[in-house]
């Protein structure tokens, strides 16, 4: 991707935080912070603050998002939401396969094939989590890791459809640990992913998916993340439960 003519993605993951009245609160305070920000801005949020983010952040620069869905059109589910109820609420992307869904419950990466799947028909933009955890990175595992989550998550989807996806890159040992990858292990593996992509999609859909780092990002490393040739966006976790910081992080970009 021509990094000259791309805009930065910054996305936040809200987890299972805030109230709507804490929803509420965030999106009144981050509004002017980041007005002329450069950055495509994507909020990920639970559930229950979908209608309201949707609602407050109607005419900003704010591209409000869920957390998860399951991969059925409707169905005696119990607890799970579908594609569409997403869409019905005014949500435009779609988190798919965090590593937290994955460890906590067992996701694998055929059920989060089937959910990009569904996001793409059901026009959801997926953005696609990939990462391995410390055990896999310090036994030379890496690569295979993130070939093997990019080739099954991806298995069967047109081509053409790759042009919606964006791939956040977040090594496990990095989340809500404090402890983030540095600059150039973030670009490595994003180099990695891009000549994965390359290989197995070609170089249209190399060149043109955004890749996004996430992990521990905070204001004080955003710019240099950002800085990496391979490096498109950034996901953001803790820091973006707080309007202030989330704000630095966007306008880094």
């Amino acid at each position: 991707m021509d990094k000259k003519q791309s805009v930065p993605i910054i996305a936040a993951n809200w987890k299972m935080y805030k109230t709507l009245s804490e929803t509420e609160q965030f999106i009144t305070q981050i509004k002017p912070l980041i007005a002329k920000a450069k950055a495509r801005v994507l909020v990920a949020v639970p559930f229950t603050s979908l209608k309201t983010a949707v609602d407050l952040a109607k005419d900003t620069n704010l591209i409000i998002g869920a957390q998860n869905m399951n991969d059925a059109s409707e169905g005696a589910f119990t607890g799970e939401i579908a594609a569409k109820m997403l869409t019905d609420v005014g949500a435009k992307f779609v988190l798919i396969g965090h590593s937290e869904r994955r460890q906590y419950f067992n996701e694998s990466n055929a059920f989060i094939n089937r959910k990009v799947k569904r996001a793409l028909e059901s026009n959801l933009q997926p953005l696609l989590c990939i990462g391995e955890t410390l055990k896999e990175r310090e036994s030379g595992e890496m690569e295979d890791v993130l070939a093997t989550q990019l080739s099954e998550s991806l298995q069967d989807v047109e081509t053409s459809s790759l042009k919606n996806v964006i791939i956040a890159y977040e090594p496990v040992w990095a989340i809500g640990t404090g402890i983030s990858a540095t600059a150039d292990m973030a670009q490595q593996a994003h180099h990695f992913c891009r000549e994965y992509l390359a290989q197995h999609w070609g170089a249209e859909v190399a060149g043109t998916m955004p890749l996004l780092y996430g992990g521990s990002v905070k204001p004080n490393t955003a710019a240099e993340l950002l800085g990496q040739s391979d490096i498109n966006g950034l996901l953001v976790g803790g820091a973006s439960l707080d309007a202030t910081s989330f704000a630095a992080i966007v306008n880094a970009g």
